[in-house]
């Protein structure tokens, strides 16, 4: 599935946070016109990536027992679901599921972070 297969996925442009705000891992729900899109945007060695909040195996929030979601290491977001893990710089399943996150493009605008093209 791709981010803009959800039908609340927000159009290119779209203002997601500050990036100032962006220091860890933050789960966001954004709204618009189309309704709650849940959102995870970071920061890691100084790049910005987004994902779907919605783990593959149930599409619960990564989130959803605990908001400590970034493995130990740094390098994996972590289901607090079901414990399945993805690659913090790719969403690639690494561990309890097939298939990986779905990355949505969020580029920085006057320091912005908007959804991307």
């Amino acid at each position: 599935m791709s981010w803009t297969d959800y039908s609340t996925a927000p159009a290119p442009g779209t203002p997601i946070c500050p990036a100032a705000e962006v220091t860890g891992v933050h789960a966001l729900t954004m709204q618009g016109d189309k309704g709650a899109f849940p959102i995870l945007v970071l920061r890691d060695a100084g790049d910005y990536f987004a994902y779907v909040n919605a783990c593959p195996h149930q599409y619960l929030p990564l989130n959803y027992r605990s908001d400590r979601i970034r493995s130990a290491d740094g390098t994996m977001l972590l289901c607090t679901g079901h414990g399945a893990r993805f690659d913090i710089r790719t969403g690639e399943a690494i561990m309890g599921v097939d298939c990986g996150l779905d990355p949505v493009p969020v580029k920085l605008v006057e320091g912005m972070l908007v959804i991307g093209d």
